[in-house]
């Protein structure tokens, strides 16, 4: 179980999670599972259901969409959180590149932290609202 400082410096950083405390992040990170994977290995694949969010502490990875790559993904970065809020299938494939670790939460552990964490779902709220302007803003570029 990752529980160190650099982990929770991540999940700062995805828009998700960004109204949430340190105390908050740190509960996140308790019930997260830190994960090693080849280079070559699929993460995720565009159209199935999704049922985990990830963080790359590590690696770098490809997303791809009907075949075409659309972004790289490195140290820092997250992805598969909408998967977190729900079951609609996933809209990329995301491959790594190279070795990679992993931070993944599922999603019956994000719903524990919802049950169980009082004012948890209006944080996230919050995060999610910013995700929707930054989506929006990015369309009208």
């Amino acid at each position: 179980m990752p529980r160190d400082k650099r982990f929770t410096d991540h999940l700062a950083q995805v828009s998700l999670f960004r109204a949430l405390s340190k105390k908050d992040l740190g509960l996140v990170a308790r019930r997260a599972e830190d994960v090693a994977v080849d280079a070559g290995k699929v993460l995720i694949s565009e159209g199935t259901t999704g049922h985990e969010f990830f963080v790359v502490l590590a690696g770098t990875a490809k997303v791809t969409r009907r075949g075409r790559r659309v972004a790289t993904l490195g140290p820092g970065d997250a992805f598969g959180e909408l998967a977190l809020l729900d079951q609609a299938p996933r809209n990329a494939t995301v491959t790594a590149e190279t070795p990679m670790e992993l931070v993944v939460l599922g999603q019956r552990e994000f719903s524990g932290l919802i049950d169980d964490v009082p004012g948890f779902s209006r944080k996230l709220l919050t995060g999610m609202a910013r995700r929707l302007r930054e989506a929006d803003a990015r369309s009208v570029q």
